[in-house]
């Protein structure tokens, strides 16, 4: 038997490994997994290529816990250790590499953002055991060793007998503090949270199952029931595959095994493969959005060689593609550093331009395909594509091919048939094409009909981001302007020469406006006396689109705070038809209570059609409303 010290140059290195980001110190056993598993496929290496005279078989790791004697065991079939490679490979680079890694951050805080912590290995065994045991035995013809050391820099290492099948088995002797980690539903749980997908069957206790009968079966026989390993994972997942061999169900079924609570099929899915000049697998899956930006929950799953990670991905992925669900494995991407390295990082830059371009491609490639099935989904998927023409010009790039602008009548237009078929019509007398637009069709009901009345085309642009997607149009194509078609009277936001003719002269029209702005006396309207058709309404309210539009952008976390929009008051023009009959009743009637309650009732009217109308004022015009009846 051969005893030793460890070689420590940090002090006291294993209560730090204890207290290492405590919070997650159940990562141990994704470690020991993780090592049980290189050492298996070590192996399958070794025997393809003839180095290793023995027989692979089919192996696994089995996860065994015993409560009575507090020990938690994790066995393989792999490649196995001598006493010299234990020497090497425990006693020396792992420990050493435990060693470097706790030195680097034993004083960074949880919170500073690590992503994963591989490379602290074996040790981590320490977090949880008071004693760690490494029974085994080398696929070269050598005795079997046991390793053991009791969390101090003293070790035993010794030949045994106790092992004699090829493979490594690790002893943890749970410490008081971690009893935890005996129970089998806190096993179960990180074994399918870290390893579910892991390449090595892992095995973790035994289930019952139910042989189906002979065809030939008496109608009173019993079904067999026998018991076998409960295999906890699944060592080919969708991912690992080429799209060749997946159907759409295998996909979905997929979708499902990630997220076994989300009940609703995903739209479809982008199948990532590239190995140069990085390796990247993956399958990303579009949900059913619509316009809930929410990515708490059931987020994109980071893998390293099928060993999960994190759900934490941003800077890997593309901001806007945190909206989506899904998994993305790559041994390229460095997971023991600080996120603001991460960002910073080659690699994982030119991994998120990938995945742009991938998922770019893949709208094209879908619209083209069957765009009637593209449309029909299209409000599922707009605030990830409308995000992406935002946050990515690479992808604002591309989106001319799969952008849909939507009207009020249901159509769907891609930018280029905007340009053909509404662009002739919507162009104003300085040769700008102006888009008309509303965010409520409900709301918005006798504007758009208005700008309808006219020819126009109105689209219905509802998402929450749409205020920071129509300044992106806006500063990236030449000659257009957004406005929402209640920003003002349809004839002022597509100026054309022709104008219409006022039965008022311009005293007239003074005198209206004073009337008017008297009455309302109210700071949050300006009266605007217009010269509109005799048949359209005699008040309307609108709000300016750039006031508007900045605080639409304040709320959703845009610039409008810059331009000095947070806490502004409401604003709002209230247009006068100069032409209308209520316009010449005003100016003729002398009896100002009476001209003043008309204006007020007109004034109700306009703003009840804005959805302004509330409480104590929708009350008393409802209340004078019937009082009107019965007259």
């Amino acid at each position: 038997m051969t005893k030793g010290n460890i070689n420590v140059s940090v002090e006291n290195i294993f209560p730090l490994i204890k207290k290492f980001l405590y919070s997650d110190h159940e990562i141990f056993l994704r470690e020991l997994i993780s090592n049980a598993t290189d050492a298996t496929l070590k192996l399958k290496h070794l025997t393809s290529i003839g180095e290793a005279k023995t027989d692979y078989g089919n192996p696994k790791i089995e996860v065994v816990i015993d409560k009575e004697a507090k020990t938690l065991r994790i066995i393989d079939q792999g490649i196995g250790m001598t006493g010299e490679e234990v020497e090497k490979y425990i006693n020396q680079i792992a420990f050493s590499g435990a060693e470097e890694f706790l030195e680097k951050y034993k004083d960074t805080s949880k919170d500073s953002g690590i992503i994963g912590h591989f490379g602290l290995g074996f040790y981590s065994a320490f977090m949880v055991a008071e004693k760690v045991e490494i029974l085994t035995k080398s696929y070269k013809d050598e005795p079997a060793v046991r390793w053991v050391c009791d969390g101090s820099p003293q070790y035993t290492l010794e030949e045994t007998t106790d092992k004699t099948d090829r493979g490594s088995e690790i002893i943890l002797h749970i410490a008081e503090d971690s009893t935890e980690f005996l129970e089998e539903s806190k096993i179960r749980e990180l074994l399918l949270k870290y390893n579910k997908f892991m390449p090595v069957p892992i095995k973790f206790g035994m289930r019952s199952e139910t042989l189906p009968l002979p065809e030939d079966a008496a109608e009173d026989a019993k079904a067999e029931t026998v018991e076998v390993d409960n295999i906890i994972n699944n060592p080919t997942p969708a991912w690992t595959k080429t799209p060749s061999e997946l159907s759409d169900e295998d996909y979905k079924e997929f979708y499902h095994e990630l997220y076994p609570m989300q009940f609703e099929e995903p739209l479809f899915n982008i199948h990532l493969n590239v190995d140069y000049p990085f390796n990247l697998t993956g399958i990303l899956y579009f949900p059913k959005l619509n316009n809930n930006m929410n990515i708490e929950k059931d987020k994109i799953q980071l893998y390293q060689n099928q060993v999960y990670v994190t759900d934490e991905v941003k800077g890997i992925v593309p901001d806007f593609l945190m909206l989506l669900r899904g998994v993305i494995d790559s041994p390229d991407i460095p997971l023991n550093v600080s996120r603001s390295y991460l960002q910073a990082d080659g690699a994982v830059k030119k991994i998120a331009s990938y995945i742009t371009k991938k998922v770019a491609d893949k709208m094209a490639s879908l619209i083209n395909e069957n765009r009637e099935d593209y449309n029909q989904k299209w409000n599922d998927i707009k605030i990830v594509i409308e995000y992406g023409m935002i946050s990515e010009d690479k992808f604002f790039d591309k989106s001319d091919k799969f952008a849909l602008y939507p009207t009020t009548d249901g159509k769907y237009l891609l930018w280029s048939e905007l340009e053909e078929k509404v662009k002739p019509m919507q162009t104003d007398k300085d040769g700008n094409f102006v888009i008309l637009y509303a965010t409520n069709a409900d709301e918005q009901h006798s504007y758009i009909q208005s700008a309808k009345d006219k020819g126009y085309e109105v689209l219905l642009l509802d998402s929450p981001i749409v205020p920071h997607l129509i300044q992106k149009l806006e500063t990236s194509k030449d000659k257009i302007s957004f406005a929402r078609v209640d920003a003002d009277h349809v004839n002022n936001l597509i100026k054309k020469e022709n104008t219409a003719i006022s039965k008022l002269n311009e005293e007239e029209k003074e005198s209206l406006k004073k009337n008017i702005t008297e009455a309302v006396n109210d700071t949050k309207f300006t009266v605007q006396v217009e010269d509109l058709e005799s048949t359209e309404a005699p008040f309307m309210i609108t709000q300016p689109e750039f006031m508007r539009r900045m605080k639409d952008m304040q709320a959703t976390g845009g610039g409008g705070g810059m331009f000095g929009m947070s806490g502004f008051p409401e604003m709002y023009n209230l247009v006068v038809n100069s032409n209308s009959e209520l316009a010449g009743e005003i100016l003729k009637n002398e009896d100002v209570e009476a001209k003043n309650s008309k204006i007020k009732y007109a004034l109700d009217l306009a703003k009840l059609s804005q959805n302004l109308l509330k409480g104590k004022d929708l009350t008393e015009f409802i209340n004078n409303s019937y009082k009107q009846l019965s007259k």
